[in-house]
Parts: C-alpha cells; structure tokens; sequence
C-alpha cells in the first residue's frame, strides 16, 4: 500500500477503478457544507466575497471531500483533454529527465501532450501541486514513488483516471505501478561490496529528519543497512547526512565525516552517483587513491559516472525504459473501458561494474 506521511492511510479503495467514477463534484461539497452550489463557485473562484464563516465551512467541505474544481469542463465538449500529468521530485536529475522523454515518446504518436510538476522532494507541495494538476483534467497521473500525504493519497484514489506510481514497487498500488525496488538496491550494492572481500563499509544518503525527504533514497539506505546486519557487519559507518537532492557537494561533505570517523573505512555506496562522484572528488583532494584505498559505489548510471577517473561503479536502472513502458500501459489502460486491474511490473537492475570497486587481495 502507497505509505502516508499524515498518520493512517485513508480506506484503500477495491484494487483496480472503474473509469468515470467516484469524483467528488460541486454538489456533494454544497451539500456537505449546507450552502448552495453557486456558494461554493465563489469560494473557489472569489473567496473575498464570501463571509468568513460560510467561506471556511466550504473550505473544510472541500478538504475533506478531496474536491478539485475542475477549470476546463466548460470548455470542452468530450472529457478528452489530450494530457498527462507527471510529477516529478525535481527536474535537475537527468533520470528523471530520461523518464519524461521515454514517457514522450510513447504519447507523442497518439497525440498526448505532458504536464510536468516538480516537489522538491517536498510532500506538501507534491500535494499542492497535485491538486492543481486535477484541475486541468489530465487522462492520466504518473507520480514518481509511493510516499504522499493522506489528502494527496485521497485525491488519487478518488480521481476517475488511471494513475501510475512509478519508480518504486509498491505492493499495494493506489492504482498501476511500474518501477523497481529501491530497497533491492541498496542489498545489491551491499552483496557486491560485500563479495569483494570489505569489513568496513559505509554508505551515504541523506538526512530523513526535515521536511524535505528522498523516501526512495532511504529505502536503498535501508536495504544496505539490512544487508550488512544479515552477513554480520556493523553499520556505524552509514550516514544520512543533508537534504535532497544529493549532488556532489553532499558526497563531498559526507566522505569527509566517514573519513574522520573511521580513517580505516574501506568502501561506500552513495545512494546516487551524483553524491558518488562528490565522493570521488573529495578523495583526489585528499589524496585518498581510489579504488586501492578506498572502494566507490554508486546508483543511477548517471553519464558523469562513465567519465571521471575512475569510473564509477554503479546500480544501474534504465530509465527511459520506465518511461517508454509507463506511456504504453497508459495508452493500453485508456483504450479500455470498464474495470482495470491493478498492473505491477518490476523493470529490474543490473550492476555496471568499473574501476572504482576493487577487492580485498
């Protein structure tokens, strides 16, 4: 089931939707409030007109409904609108950048155009901003993971759409999933830092304390942890330090800390080669070689990754293939009618292995 930062989920509804349902309209929130309708259209477009008491019994009507007005019915004569929305944690990250382009490319022939918004990481203003993606009456929602607030998980499971959670593997989707395990990640890198002989392990993520978080970072972090414990090595050298998104003067920063405490420390995994590559950085400066002193890893197969000296090492997930195959489950769903199933696919990972992981001689 798709986790809530805001206590307990909301009552998940039966997997799977049948399209054209289940919408909160205009006239429950009227009623819900004990106001007439036309009350409510000038809340949500003029609130200022509104006495203060009957504007925040409407407000709370539609909080608690997950009402989202909807801006474009009256100029259209089909619920065709030609969009997709896509939510994004933030649009520096080439990865991420690869999922819009391979979700592109499978929408472009059927003449779907994307609305792309970004959260910073920010669950709050994923909510924010899903609200107002609901607005425009997109066909279909691709959300980048499964950790959203309980009214951000309400106005999902409440829209008449299909909705595709993506790079995460939920058990339990609001509706599709298409991605990976992040926490299979991180055991992966473990097993193969692990394999190579290394006792004094570390990895660097960030920091799960502020309100801006990479849930999906930290499911790798806890995936490491679990697998260094399971073959019997300690995890004092794991660090969750700074906030997303990680870049390379986190990873600088971080190997700074680990080197500090354990001058003895003989590998780490970076939960992304961005912080990875800071990593190696900050050893040249240090003149810490690499990988005889110390083995680097990292995740997402970035470019820069296959360019510094050395390369880097790294669990490697195609991207845009999550997309291409996000664009066609959505084309497939809206060519159907009636009820959907619950699709889940797993696109797997692999290890790209270069010359920043040595091995214990």
């Amino acid at each position: 089931m798709s986790s809530t930062s805001e206590g307990t989920v909301p009552p998940v509804k039966p997997r799977g939707k049948t399209r054209g349902t289940g919408r909160p309209t205009i006239r429950d929130v009227s009623q819900l409030a004990g106001v007439s309708r036309m009350t409510v259209s000038r809340v949500i477009s003029d609130p200022d007109l509104v006495l203060p008491a009957t504007r925040e019994k409407v407000l709370k009507a539609v909080a608690d409904l997950g009402y989202v007005p909807d801006r474009v019915a009256g100029s259209l004569s089909s619920r065709r609108t030609g969009f997709v929305a896509l939510m994004l944690p933030t649009l520096t990250n080439a990865n991420f950048a690869a999922v819009a382009q391979g979700l592109t490319e499978q929408l472009r022939e059927a003449d779907y155009q994307l609305l792309i918004a970004y959260t910073e990481y920010n669950q709050a203003e994923e909510e924010r901003q899903l609200n107002k993606l609901l607005a425009r009456r997109p066909e279909a929602i691709v959300m980048t993971g499964a950790s959203h607030t309980r009214n951000a998980a309400r106005m999902l499971m409440q829209c008449d759409v299909p909705v595709i959670e993506i790079a995460d593997l939920p058990s339990q989707p609001i509706d599709h999933s298409i991605g990976f395990s992040n926490y299979e990640v991180g055991r992966t890198a473990a097993r193969h830092l692990i394999e190579r002989g290394f006792t004094r392990i570390g990895a660097v993520g960030g920091s799960q304390e502020a309100a801006v978080r990479d849930h999906r970072g930290e499911e790798r972090m806890r995936g490491f942890e679990d697998e260094l414990r399971f073959s019997g090595l300690a995890t004092d050298l794991v660090l969750r330090h700074g906030s997303p998104p990680l870049s390379y003067d986190h990873g600088a920063a971080a190997i700074a800390i680990l080197l500090k405490r354990d001058p003895g420390i003989q590998a780490v995994f970076a939960v992304s080669d961005l912080s990875a590559v800071g990593v190696l950085m900050e050893c040249q400066r240090r003149h810490v070689p690499v990988p005889d002193k110390l083995s680097v890893m990292g995740f997402g197969n970035f470019e820069i990754g296959g360019e510094v000296n050395p390369p880097l090492t790294t669990v490697n997930v195609n991207f845009r293939a999550l997309g291409q195959r996000t664009g066609a489950l959505i084309l497939e769903l809206l060519g159907r009618d009636g009820d959907t199933p619950p699709h889940i696919e797993d696109i797997g990972l692999s290890i790209i292995e270069r010359a920043s992981v040595g091995r214990v001689k």
